[in-house]
This record gives structure tokens, sequence and C-alpha cells, in this order.
């Protein structure tokens, strides 16, 4: 999915200007990296909130056009307000495509209704992480990583080395030796009570006098 972020260049700066902008139905905005300057930037609100709605939005390369020139930037920060549906403040980073990126991508779970934890053993899916930061290029940022639960026995986990990653992405965390849990299959309470309940030898009727 391809976004595309109008702005404009903004001339005036402090806490009084940007509070003027917010009454104005714009959101103040800047934009830093590749080696550049930094720009502030004014964008419209309800374009923006409508486009943070969208997963994507937050792990994808964006077309930021400021007055005609158009760049490449990852959203690097989103500044809400404390109680009102009104974004505050946002960053943006310009993109360099020869130099790897790091991101946080979300994850996406599925077949999880097949695996034999749950199919075989009554165990339910916790999903340990909903999001991880991956290094890549540019051009191989993926939106989401699919991760296959359909192996997964109850008890067990599944683990950061064991997700399939598209072509040219790595997970940070395995090169920091981290290999974190992603999901694990636990057999409920009950569920256990009720196997051990069975597995019980009856009890010996009394015997007749």
């Amino acid at each position: 999915m391809k976004f595309e972020v109008i702005a404009n260049a903004r001339k005036t700066q402090g806490t009084g200007a940007s509070r003027r902008l917010r009454h104005a139905g714009r959101v103040p905005a800047i934009v830093y990296g590749a080696n550049q300057p930094a720009a502030n930037i004014e964008l419209d609100h309800n374009s923006v909130y409508h486009q943070l709605k969208h997963e994507a939005f937050h792990a994808s390369i964006l077309t930021l056009d400021i007055d005609g020139a158009k760049e490449q930037v990852l959203l690097r920060d989103v500044h809400m307000h404390p109680w009102k549906l009104q974004v505050m403040h946002m960053d943006f980073q310009r993109v360099n495509p020869n130099a790897k990126i790091h991101m946080k991508v979300p994850l996406h779970f599925v077949n999880a209704d097949v695996a034999p934890g749950v199919k075989l053993s009554g165990g339910n899916m916790t999903h340990v992480l909903n999001e991880v930061e991956v290094s890549c290029l540019p051009k191989d940022l993926p939106e989401f990583i699919e991760v296959d639960l359909s192996g997964l026995e109850a008890g067990h986990s599944l683990h950061l080395s064991e997700v399939k990653l598209p072509k040219g992405v790595e997970f940070v965390e395995l090169h920091r030796g981290n290999d974190t849990a992603v999901a694990s299959c636990v057999i409920p309470r009950g569920v256990i009570e009720e196997a051990a309940t069975a597995a019980a030898p009856a009890a010996e009727a009394p015997k007749a006098s």
C-alpha cells in the first residue's frame, strides 16, 4: 500500500505559532535525516489523522510532498493530545535508498486454529510480541511479517529464529543474541485439571460384608 503525505513548508516556529496552526486544522511537523538540514513543515490534520488509522502507514516508506517536491520518508514519531482525538506533532525521517534502516513492523499471526496445541490439546495461543524491529534496505521493508503457528504444540513457544522472513529482512534482536519468543501455546488450567481427573484411577467401590 502506498501513502503520500501532502505538506507545506512552515515559516513560523514556536509554541504560539504551533497553537495557531492546530486551531486552523493543521499539524506542525518536522522532517530530518539523510545529511540534509531539518525542515519544519505543516500538514492537513484530517488527512493525516485518517492515514494514521492504517497499520501499514506506520511501517511503510511514505512519499512526502512538500510544496510539490517529493521525497521518501519514514514516520518516526506521532504526538497525540492526551484526551482529544487530535494529532499534535509528527516526525519524519528521510530515507537513503542505499542505507539499511531499523523499523518496527507488525506481526500477523495465521493458522492458530489448526495448530496441534489448539486442535488436539485445547490450548490457547498467546501473542508474546505484536511488533518486532527489523533491519533492511528501504526497498525491502515489509508492511508486516506473517507468523505461521500451524506447527506449534501445547506448552511450546515459537521464537524469532523460527519465523520465515522476506528476502533481505533481518530481525535486529537476533543480531543482538536475543532469540525472543513470539507466541506460546498455553493449556488452560481447567483443561489440565480435566485431564488429570480422567487419568486418575477410579475409586474402588466398598466390598459388601
